[in-house]
């Protein structure tokens, strides 16, 4: 089974509730400019892109299943939001140079795109990203597989140029029912233009 199939399954087996945005994107949501084009990066059922398109910006979303993506655009027209919802795999490519004021991923680890990030992003755009974490909690959430999760710290040096505004790694310190666990998330700038 390809990845394709894989969540098209997984997707036509979800819940009928609506889906959320991620926490730091809704933690961090007063950080959004008031205008300006969204992606929302490997959607799935799109909780990010309504998030985004309900705070006045022109929206995106990139996923690889389409009943993920018909599931998102069921959800957008329920609130009258315009969403473009595009259905493909995700490489380097995928995202234009200088094109966006903000990029969202959540729950997704492709370590390849990193550096297509910030080159997608105009100066003074915004990063939003949430994975899972190897050091976990809970060792029931997220992905099994060490590929897909972060190492300590991993995401604060990914993308080195971004300035950060928020990062949060909390792993196992302190009181672990407390806190965003289980997740490593950045809010990062890229710099304005000289």
């Amino acid at each position: 089974m390809d990845a394709r199939q894989k969540w098209d399954r997984i997707y036509s087996k979800s819940c009928v509730e609506e889906p959320a945005a991620c926490w730091v994107l809704s933690e961090y949501a007063y950080l959004l400019p008031e205008s300006g084009r969204a992606v929302d990066v490997a959607s799935g059922r799109g909780g990010n892109a309504l998030l985004l398109a309900g705070a006045g910006l022109q929206t995106t979303a990139i996923d690889i299943s389409s009943v993920g993506l018909e599931q998102l655009q069921s959800s957008a027209q329920k609130r009258s939001l315009d969403i473009r919802i595009r259905a493909e795999s995700l490489s380097s490519s995928s995202l234009s140079e200088g094109q966006w004021d903000v990029i969202v991923v959540s729950n997704y680890l492709q370590r390849d795109l990193f550096a297509g990030l910030e080159v997608a992003l105009r100066p003074g755009g915004l990063l939003y990203y949430e994975t899972f974490v190897k050091n976990k909690t809970d060792e029931s959430v997220g992905p099994g597989n060490p590929e897909f999760l972060l190492d300590d710290n991993e995401l604060l040096n990914a993308i080195p140029n971004l300035k950060v505004r928020v990062f949060i790694d909390l792993q196992n310190t302190g009181k672990t029912d407390k806190g965003c666990r289980n997740r490593s998330c950045l809010v990062a700038q890229k710099p304005l233009s000289k």
